[in-house]
């Protein structure tokens, strides 16, 4: 089982990222799959989740600007930051929630 986090990088505050989760080994079509985030010195916090059926949820903290989505095909799951803020900075990562699996994170750092 595995869920391999990329596109993280360094940004200028209004910038944009693509992150991308491709997934090995778990049934991802039927599985809600997530991203999380976690700053220095705070705990992770989930960023948004999507369903199997495609419903989204988002953090107060980024509607509006990121936005969560699937490809079953591909088995990959992407997070669309637009807008990025200084304080978005931190490491990003997916979770397929039905099987409990994390993956390696990727880093995020938006400068002022």
């Amino acid at each position: 089982v595995q869920l391999q986090a990329s596109g993280g990088g360094l940004v200028q505050a209004g910038g944009s990222l693509r992150l991308s989760c491709a997934a090995s080994g778990i049934a991802f079509s039927t599985n809600t799959m997530a991203w999380y985030r976690q700053a220095p010195g705070k705990q992770r916090e989930r960023v948004a989740a999507i369903t199997s059926g495609g419903s989204t949820n988002y953090a107060e903290s980024v509607k509006g600007r990121f936005t969560i989505s699937r490809d079953n095909a591909k088995r990959t799951v992407s997070l669309q930051m637009n807008s990025l803020k200084p304080e978005d900075t931190a490491v990003y990562y997916c979770y397929a929630v039905g099987g409990s699996v994390w993956g390696q994170g990727t880093k995020v750092t938006v400068s002022s």
